[in-house]
């Protein structure tokens, strides 16, 4: 009965409205206001402060500042196999798996379309039908930067407006076509494994997605916006394997996407198996 009021206050509640006030609040720099909600956050949630750059929790302008902290030199190193596709952020290993009749697996009895995953357009989509997929999902405990699997050209860059359902377990598990109904930026690359998609997804109160390239990514108007990064028209933008590539303000999930027989996951990896920015997520396919 619980998880039914759950699931049904998701679908009642006014996501972006919602979203957009709690934004404010974790902009907001007043220091008695900041203070005692990031130190409530940070209390509530157990965040690991040692690994932070700054750990004096009053010393954030805001909590959105807090919220994306930067870690200690060494704090997520770089797994060193040769190859290796890296975790792009910390979390839980949600799914992974095969890409199945242009479906990803969501949770027990539950997928999503790639197509719609991916902005609703079939030729983006192609390169990555019978490809390999993985999910992470980060807790509000974690730290919340995104980091490159492998290094890469930025090809393409698609802001996809939808809802803001919470990404949680519950939710994957009753929200039909869950991560291809939120809003999420997808962020397409070309990299020595092929494309590779890095599909950052918005969530309940989650005020922002931010890309290191563009900023900001969200538009005035919530209407399906895609950016072009041709090298004939500007300097191509390479992110090296390991370099952060965005961060979420308050937030959510990462989905990497693969072409057919490019990658294979770690065999000690399973849904909700903890991860690290940085570590093993997988290798090439020989």
């Amino acid at each position: 009965m619980k998880d039914r009021l759950f699931i049904l206050s998701q679908y009642l509640l006014p996501h972006h409205l919602l979203s957009r006030l709690i934004g404010c609040a974790a902009e907001c720099k007043a220091a008695w206001f900041k203070n005692r909600l990031i130190g409530w956050f940070a209390k509530q949630y157990q965040v690991n402060m040692s690994e932070a750059q700054v750990e004096d929790l009053s010393a954030f302008a805001h909590f959105n500042d807090f919220f994306t902290r930067a870690l200690k030199e060494g704090a997520r190193p770089l797994d060193g196999t040769p190859n290796a596709v890296l975790c792009p952020a910390d979390g839980a290993v949600s799914q992974l798996g095969k890409i199945e009749q242009g479906r990803v697996f969501q949770a027990k009895g539950h997928s999503y379309s790639v197509i719609e995953l991916l902005g609703g357009d079939s030729q983006r989509a192609a390169a990555f039908m019978g490809g390999d997929f993985a999910t992470i999902y980060l807790s509000p405990k974690d730290y919340h930067r995104v980091h490159m699997p492998l290094t890469g050209t930025l090809r393409e860059m698609v802001y996809v407006p939808g809802r803001l359902f919470s990404v949680n377990q519950t939710t994957a598990e009753n929200v039909p076509e869950l991560f291809a109904r939120n809003e999420r930026v997808v962020c397409l690359f070309d990299t020595e494994r092929g494309p590779m998609a890095v599909v950052l997804v918005g969530a309940m109160i989650v005020a922002s997605i931010e890309t290191v390239w563009a900023g900001l990514v969200t538009p005035p108007k919530r209407t399906l916006k895609t950016f072009n990064y041709d090298e004939a028209a500007r300097a191509p933008i390479t992110l090296d394997k390991g370099a952060e590539m965005g961060r979420f303000k308050l937030g959510s999930t990462a989905i990497v996407l693969f072409g057919p027989d490019q990658v294979q996951w770690a065999e000690t990896l399973t849904a909700n198996s903890p991860v690290q920015m940085g570590q093993r997520l997988g290798d090439p396919r020989a």
